[in-house]
């Protein structure tokens, strides 16, 4: 269609609940990337909760490391549908149909400028229209009235909501030099000196493909990483954890007896 008097090509990425027909967030993207994918789960989350399973087809965008990463942190199922079995898509096929019939054939081109446009019209419709009409599916009723019977099953995303973006964050695993540097994007990383020989794993901002940390394998974060100076590098004194010094635990029967130190101070040392 027309975008801003431009004939553009544009994909409808949607997440859709199988027992309701509820669209948990849907969008129009210029691809199909990971990232794609990953903005719609994220919106989805915050809207409708954390689903027990991710039923999604076989394409490169679904198949990605990072998306298997992120459902396995949120404690989501990731299922890939048989190959070259539509008929597993059947009720998403109908939403898309659906969409095409009621939404793009009613949408007036002029006033839409940029994908975003078309996106609010097509938020505003799911809400306020598709939603609330009567579903076949459904013996007539509404995907919204379906959706709020599982209201008490759906699981909300609680403490994990304060940290929904670390969540979504890449992971790249390396393994830290000599010198206390990693390999990242055909330069180097400055990290903690004694993660020197340890391999770890780079806390990556997909969008601005920045390092923001570094964590191990337990997910703890363990330091951050910084673009690496070469020249302060060279003259840079780095200096090794200090070692352990084993300190020597005394025996429960060296030293003073405590019994017998109470018992001088109340006796003065005098014996009957």
């Amino acid at each position: 269609m027309l975008i801003g008097r431009r004939l553009g090509k544009s994909n409808l990425v949607s997440l859709f609940d199988d027992a309701s027909r509820l669209v948990a967030h849907g969008a129009f993207c210029r691809g199909e990337t990971a990232l794609d994918i990953e903005g719609m789960l994220k919106q989805a989350l915050l809207k409708r909760g954390v689903p027990v399973k991710l039923v999604v087809d076989n394409g490169a965008a679904y198949v990605a490391q990072t998306l298997q990463g992120i459902c396995a942190r949120l404690g989501i199922v990731l299922v890939h549908g048989r190959p070259y079995a539509p008929e597993s898509k059947g009720k998403l096929e109908r939403w898309h149909r659906t969409c095409r019939d009621q939404f793009l054939s009613k949408v007036e081109e002029r006033p839409i400028q940029s994908l975003d446009d078309l996106n609010a019209r097509l938020w505003a419709w799911l809400e306020q229209v598709y939603h609330r009409s009567p579903h076949e599916g459904l013996d007539g009723q509404t995907s919204l009235a379906r959706y709020q019977q599982d209201l008490p099953k759906i699981r909300s995303l609680g403490p994990q909501m304060s940290k929904l973006d670390a969540l979504f964050l890449h992971r790249v695993r390396r393994l830290v030099r000599k010198d206390g540097t990693v390999s990242y994007q055909a330069g180097h990383l400055d990290v903690p000196f004694e993660l020197a020989g340890k391999n770890v794993r780079l806390l990556v901002d997909p969008h601005a493909e920045t390092v923001v940390g570094v964590e191990n394998d337990a997910g703890e974060s363990i330091g951050q990483a910084t673009p690496l100076d070469a020249l302060a590098n060279r003259d840079r004194r780095r200096h090794k954890p200090d070692p352990v010094v084993a300190v020597p635990v005394r025996s429960p029967n060296a030293g003073p007896n405590l019994v017998e130190q109470v018992h001088a101070q109340d006796y003065g040392g005098q014996e009957d």
